[in-house]
Parts: structure tokens; C-alpha cells; sequence
């Protein structure tokens, strides 16, 4: 007999399994970011070489982000307003720079508006100067390139988010365009806004291979790419712990930001119907959007179409190397993915089952902590005890499934959550826990869910450009660091090739378990 109330729990799996997964990504992040911490010589070591990288990382980043969303407010509204053959496509087509190999899109992007690329061709047919696509300008660009979709993605989700029955209303009052905007539209960008640019602001702040690629010059150095020239050239471990630290500084505030900006009240709750516009109507408006739209449409879509023209020659002549590091990347993004699973299932149920702080700790990680950063502790780690250049593909593979790690939680703990709360009690009424529920109810119904996030991180671990850079030696490397490493050597055919290639492999690996988990999930 109780002698106390006691709450009923319905936990048909353990919570210790995700506790302990939260815990190991802790420690992992943590452990390296306190062995690079230590080795660390304190904010007197910077330099004059890393003020500027500071400075530089800071610039790009502002202007990158306010680009990104600057340019996405405009293509959002025009989406918002507008209903087209091939809307669906185009908005689908928004998250493919997501997921596209960063070194893929830097060749694409050098066809279009390199100094032999496509814009530079036509400007020459009017006598201007080709476009100067290395430095500054360069990084903003490609970083507008892989934002624009993603702050377009967040910024179209608030104008849904505004019940029809709004619209409807300010129709009904006879609300202009410009009321509309006061009324409706400012307000809810108020509210999304600050969250979207954050997050844009983050991302670039720990842009590598970007800068790396079209940076062009010592005064186009950001801190991750001193981070790496300290560690691969100069092998100078203080220094690349140093900055470092004032690397990961920057990202946890940044992370913070994106995670803590107040949403607001929103505009409330409607009946779910089909949004109507009546504003912008008329033909001025027709053509403002229809010109945004399409603008967006052709910056997205020309690097990738200029990646498949070129690359079609070189890849019918692919040298061995390519086809050797190819195989390398499979196994990296098979281990990747394959960790990644291991580790998000088990926190995706402990935080269904109410542990939300396990998701939040394990979130601003992912999202703060620098590829580099942890690539340089798990150097100082593992340095002194085993050779770090042999470890280079467990460690790239560990590394990508943390950075992936975010995005499959927001992928899979909703799922996971509503699984639970419909089949909790039926399972523990016929005493089904543990094993027994993950295979028999739980994963069969997250299917879809799992395949989506499965190949999110395959797809962007066969991408990565990243730690490999830091640790592999001439003889192994992965596919985008090869294509990077002909580029050097000037071989762009070849490079083109093997670009082509990353990106079918990409692409396929996305579509493949993201497919497969979707055949017949419903069972």
C-alpha cells in the first residue's frame, strides 16, 4: 500500500540509454574544447594576422547574413503572394544547397561568376571587366548562395504561419498593399527576423571551406582557416587552441542568439484554411514578384546547371585517385550515418519521454561547436598517446555525425513524441517494453523519419570539407578534399569530374535512405 500519492509513468523504453548518448556527445565536445582550452595562451597571444582574422570572420559573416535575409524577404513575400506551376518544385528546390557539397557549389558558382565564367563572358560582350569572384565579395556571395534558400525557407514559414482568416478580414476592411504590410506582414517579420538572421549568422561564422576556396588572400582569413594554417602549416598547437577558443566563443554566442530570440505572440490560432490573397493584384506587383522569383530561381539553379555541363567531359576520365577516395567517402558517411543513428534514437525517445534539456544541451552543442575546434582537441588528445593521421576517418566520421546531430533531432523527436503518446499505455497494458516496443512500434512508425534524417547525414558527411583537411596525410583522402587538391593542381576537368560526381553521390545517398525509409513506412 502506498503511503503517498505517486505519479503514473508510461516509459515503455528506458531513459538511461539517452541520457548516456547526451552525456558522450557532452563529453566529446566539451573534453576537446577543455584539451584545446588548456593548451591555450591566453587573449595576449593574438596576434596582428589574428585580429584580422577576427575582424575579416565578423565582416563576412554580417554581411553574409544581411545579404542572405535582406535578398530573402522579398523572394519570400513573392512566394507568399503567389501560386504557380512548379511552386512546389521551386520550394523543394530551396533545400537542395543545403545538402549540396559545399566544393560541388564553389566550382558552380566560379562557372557562373568566375573570371571565365559565364557573367564574366557576358560582360565582355559590352566591354566591361570580368568579376573578381576571390576575396570578400566572393565569400558573401557563396555564403548568400547556401543562405538565401534557408533564410527564404524561415521567412516563408512565418507568412504561413498568419491565418487566412487575417488575410480575409484585411480583404474585407479594403486593406491596401502598404496596410497589409503594417498590419500583417511587418509584425510577423519582427518576430522571425531576428531568429533567422542568427542562425545565418552562425553558420558563417564557422565557414571553412568557403573561405578556403574563394578567401583569395591573407586578408581574406577567417578564424577557422587560421585555425587550420596554424595546425597544418605551422603546426603551432598553441596558436590553433587560442583561436580556438575565441572560435568557439563566437559560435556559442551566436548559437545562443538563434536558440533565445523571443518568437512572440504570433496572430493566434485559425481553421486551417487555404490562404487567399487579395493584395497585390496588380500588375506593377505581378511583375516585382514575378522578377524576384526568378532572379532567386537563376542564381540558384545556374552553378548547378553550370557543375553538370562542365563536369560531364571530365567525368568520363576520372583518374584513380578520385575513384580511391570515393570509396573512402562511402565508408565515412556509412560510419557517420550509422552513428548518427546510434545516437539520435535513443536521445530522440529520452527527450519524448520529458527530458527536453537533454535535446537543448546536445542542440547547443551541435550548433556551437567548430568541426575544427574539436578536430584540434582530438589532436591534443590523441597526439600524445597514438598517431592523429591515422585516426583521420573515425575522427572525420565522428565529427560530421555531431555536426548532423542537430538537425536529426528536429527531425525525429517530434515523430518519436507522438509515437509515444498514442501507443504508451496500449504497450505497457500488454507489457511490451524495451526492445520489444522499439522494434515492434517505434521504429516501424518512425521510419520515414529515420530515413530523412539518415540521409541528411550522409549526404552532408559525403559534402564535408572539414576536419579530413586537418588530418589526412597525401596518400588518403576524401572525395571533396581530392577535388580540392586537383583544383590546387590546376586540373579543373578533372576537378569538374569528380565534383559531378560527389554531387550524383550526394545526392543519391540523400534520396536512397530518405526513399527507403518512406517504402512502405506505414506498416
Amino acid at each position: 500500500m502506498a503511503l503517498r500519492a505517486q505519479p503514473v509513468t508510461l516509459r515503455p523504453v528506458a531513459t538511461w540509454p539517452g541520457t548516456c548518448a547526451a552525456l558522450g556527445v557532452a563529453l566529446l565536445v566539451l573534453g576537446t574544447l577543455t584539451a584545446v582550452a588548456l593548451r591555450a595562451e591566453g587573449p595576449a597571444g593574438l596576434g596582428p594576422a589574428d585580429w584580422s582574422a577576427l575582424r575579416f570572420t565578423l565582416l563576412q559573416a554580417s554581411l553574409s547574413a544581411l545579404f542572405s535575409i535582406g535578398l530573402a524577404v522579398p523572394v519570400a513575400r513573392a512566394m507568399a503572394r503567389r501560386r504557380f506551376f512548379g511552386r512546389r518544385v521551386l520550394i523543394t528546390l530551396l533545400g537542395a544547397p543545403f545538402i549540396l557539397p559545399v566544393i560541388v557549389a564553389i566550382l558552380g558558382l566560379l562557372a557562373v561568376f568566375g573570371r571565365s565564367g559565364w557573367v564574366s563572358d557576358l560582360l565582355a560582350l559590352f566591354g566591361f571587366a570580368p568579376v573578381q569572384i576571390y576575396g570578400l565579395h566572393g565569400v558573401v556571395i557563396a555564403h548568400v548562395f547556401f543562405n538565401l534558400p534557408l533564410a527564404t525557407r524561415l521567412i516563408l514559414q512565418g507568412w504561413q504561419e498568419i491565418p487566412a482568416e487575417r488575410f480575409r478580414l484585411a480583404a474585407q476592411l479594403n486593406a491596401g498593399p502598404r496596410a497589409m504590410w503594417r498590419l500583417l506582414e511587418a509584425p510577423m517579420l519582427r518576430q522571425v527576423l531576428p531568429g533567422a538572421t542568427a542562425v545565418v549568422f552562425a553558420i558563417c561564422l564557422s565557414s571553412f571551406a568557403v573561405a578556403l576556396t574563394l578567401g583569395g588572400g591573407p586578408k581574406s582569413t577567417t578564424l577557422e582557416l587560421a585555425i587550420y594554417q596554424a595546425f597544418h602549416f605551422d603546426f603551432d598547437l598553441g596558436r590553433a587552441a587560442m583561436l580556438s577558443g575565441v572560435q568557439l566563443g563566437l559560435t556559442v554566442i551566436a548559437a545562443l542568439l538563434a536558440l533565445r530570440v523571443p518568437a512572440g505572440d504570433g496572430f493566434g490560432g485559425g481553421l486551417d484554411r487555404a490562404v487567399s490573397r487579395w493584395d497585390g493584384r496588380g500588375i506593377g506587383s505581378r511583375l516585382l514578384d514575378s522578377l524576384w522569383i526568378s532572379l532567386a530561381a537563376l542564381f540558384l539553379i545556374l552553378p548547378l546547371l553550370a557543375v553538370l555541363v562542365a563536369g560531364v567531359p571530365g567525368l568520363m576520365s576520372l583518374p584513380s585517385s578520385v575513384w580511391s577516395a570515393t570509396w573512402v567517402s562511402l565508408q565515412v558517411a556509412a560510419l557517420s550515418t550509422t552513428l548518427l543513428l546510434l545516437i539520435a534514437l535513443p536521445l530522440s525517445a529520452s527527450i519524448a519521454l520529458g527530458r527536453k534539456a537533454l535535446g537543448e544541451v546536445a542542440g547547443i552543442l551541435g550548433l556551437a561547436a567548430s568541426p575544427l575546434v574539436i578536430g584540434t582537441g582530438l589532436f591534443v588528445l590523441v597526439y600524445p598517446i597514438a598517431d592523429p593521421f591515422a585516426l583521420a576517418l573515425p575522427v572525420t566520421a565522428v565529427v560530421n555525425m555531431v555536426m548532423a546531430l542537430p538537425f536529426a533531432l528536429r527531425i525525429l523527436v517530434p515523430r518519436v513524441r507522438q509515437v509515444m503518446q498514442q501507443n504508451s499505455r496500449l504497450a505497457l497494458a500488454l507489457d511490451m517494453r524495451g526492445t520489444a516496443f522499439w522494434w515492434q512500434v517505434l521504429l516501424p512508425r518512425c521510419r520515414a523519419q529515420i530515413g530523412f534524417a539518415a540521409g541528411l547525414t550522409a549526404a552532408l558527411s559525403l559534402g564535408d570539407l572539414g576536419v579530413i583537411a586537418l588530418f589526412a596525410d597525401p596518400e588518403v583522402a576524401t572525395l571533396p578534399l581530392q577535388v580540392y587538391r586537383l583544383m590546387g593542381a590546376y586540373r579543373m576537368e578533372a576537378a569538374q569530374g569528380a565534383a559531378l560526381l560527389l554531387f550524383i553521390l550526394s545526392m543519391a545517398a540523400f534520396w536512397l535512405l530518405d526513399r527507403g525509409g518512406r517504402f512502405h513506412a506505414e506498416a
